[in-house]
């Protein structure tokens, strides 16, 4: 049996794991005790406040929006409305956030919509981040068309949103569109305020900001907000929220970005050099997670796997390997039914041994090593689909696949018996009892059609079968030159390019 090779594998970086791997959770922090003595009285005062602010804003947004058509040919407001909406409502907003408790701090200066026609706002963390909106003067906004049809929602319609309808296929071309004409429109439309991350997450990090906003290739104002307040890091809960002796909002306006001619034809580019300046001041990291890792995540709990395990990057993911959502889920599915029976959802090397109906060996250990990018013994999701589509598919060609089936068919018939396949097999991986029944009945290849059908949906045998003549020719080298492990770590390395740093796509 040949000695298993050993030499560093270089990792390219950006593949590696982000510095906050779960943005999507938040952990509080205030006490039953604080919450109970605070909310006694902090809460029934506040819900009563609260509900008579409500009561007179409600008839008032009706009053201004009264004919104004929402849909189709929407024009900005003018005359008495645009001054109550400006004026009125802004102080109702303000009462209502007052009530419950907020405390605003507001930095920087905000420009005016022909000096920036869009605010990006962010970090996104909950549902109270709606105030930068009466700080920014009532601004347009991005919402779902089925937020205009609740009556208690009224006093959205005097945003005039851009709407979003998911039962709509051209949606998200038409939103792009009403997006760059309010944006172009020199100042007759209010600023359009977005959301760019998408999702809320823990403030922790900048996710991916999606590129609605930079599309337009206009000037973009960033917009931070933070909550500093020590007593509770969640403010997403409204009743731990209105528990607190007060909540303070710092909101900060930071200089409009005013795009090169590079960025306006790379809205990926703008976005990424907005949101790298942003993260800048508010002093956090940035990854590529997105909303579709959210998807994941639920994905994996409902495939009984940690929550955790969906969260790969999704948008880097699929930017290097050129993956789609869907292929992730499919992934998603083949690795719980690997990894059902192992604690904390990850693969170790006997259960990878295990599902490929093999005995550990070198030849596997090697193949497991290219999964393991980070060396802690284990693969997880993020490496599983990594270590498929850049080590396994690549090694998956026709002419690997050829030269396996010809290598098993020993007598030239264009079958491969059980015995032929059961026989190379063990001179592969390197052990001498080896039942093969099991995996033979997978592939029962009567066929070079049906063997390359199977080992086009099991990757990782392809890949096993190159390793494994790699590791051919690495006893060859010790066999010619014994003792000479310098000049075969480094021959081993050269022959290695593929497999350690076959992932080597452009950052």
């Amino acid at each position: 049996m040949p000695p298993q090779r050993v030499f560093a594998l270089p990792r390219q970086q950006s593949l590696l794991l982000p510095a906050v791997i779960n943005p999507f959770v938040q952990d509080t922090k205030l006490t039953k005790a604080t919450c109970v003595l605070l909310g006694i009285f902090l809460v029934p005062l506040r819900a009563i406040l609260l509900s008579l602010v409500l009561m007179v804003t409600w008839p008032v947004a009706v009053i201004i929006t009264f004919r104004h058509p929402l849909k189709g040919a929407v024009e900005p407001m003018t005359g008495w409305r645009r001054f109550m909406c400006r004026k009125i409502m802004a102080a109702l907003g303000r009462a209502y956030y007052f009530c419950m408790g907020f405390r605003v701090v507001v930095k920087g200066k905000q420009v005016s919509s022909s000096e920036a026609p869009i605010l990006a706002v962010a970090p996104h963390s909950t549902f109270f981040d709606g105030i930068v909106c009466i700080v920014a003067g009532l601004p347009s906004t991005v919402s779902r068309v089925e937020n205009l049809l609740h009556p208690s929602l009224a006093v959205r319609h005097l945003l005039f949103p851009v709407l979003v309808s998911r039962q709509d296929p051209d949606s998200r071309k038409n939103t792009i569109q009403e997006i760059d004409s309010r944006a172009k429109s020199g100042g007759r439309w209010p600023q359009v305020l977005i959301f760019p991350e998408g999702t809320c997450t823990n403030r922790s990090c900048l996710i991916t900001f999606k590129q609605g906003a930079f599309i337009p290739g206009v000037p973009v104002q960033p917009v931070l907000m933070r909550y500093p307040n020590k007593l509770v890091s969640d403010t997403t809960l409204l009743l731990l929220t209105l528990c607190q002796l007060y909540t303070t909002v710092e909101i900060e306006f930071l200089s409009p970005h005013i795009p090169t001619e590079e960025e306006k034809k790379t809205p990926a580019l703008f976005a990424s050099r907005v949101r790298e300046a942003m993260a800048q001041a508010l002093r956090v990291p940035v990854t590529d997670h997105t909303y579709e890792d959210c998807r994941l995540m639920i994905s994996a709990g409902e495939l009984t796997l940690p929550m955790e395990a969906g969260l790969v990057e999704f948008t880097k993911i699929s930017r290097k390997l050129q993956l789609k959502w869907d292929n992730v889920r499919k992934e998603l599915e083949g690795f719980a039914a690997m990894a059902s029976s192992c604690k904390g959802g990850r693969i170790t090397i006997e259960e990878f041994a295990r599902v490929l109906k093999l005995p550990v060996s070198p030849a596997l250990e090697e193949l497991f090593a290219l999964f393991d990018r980070n060396g802690d013994g284990t693969i997880d999701f993020r490496e599983y689909v990594i270590g498929l589509t850049i080590l396994c598919r690549p090694a998956n060609t026709e002419d690997v696949l050829r030269m396996a089936f010809q290598l098993f068919d020993t007598d030239e018939d264009e079958k491969i018996t059980r015995e032929e396949f059961t026989a190379l097999l063990r001179s592969a991986l390197g052990v001498s009892d080896l039942n093969m029944a099991k995996l033979f009945k997978e592939i029962d290849a009567d066929g070079s059609d049906e063997f390359q059908a199977f080992a086009t949906t099991h990757p990782e045998y392809a890949k096993l079968f190159t390793t494994y003549l790699e590791l051919q020719r690495y006893q060859a080298i010790q066999e010619a030159k014994p003792g000479d492990l310098e000049l075969a770590g480094q021959t081993s390395s050269g022959e290695k390019q593929e497999d350690s740093t076959s992932d080597k796509k452009d950052d």
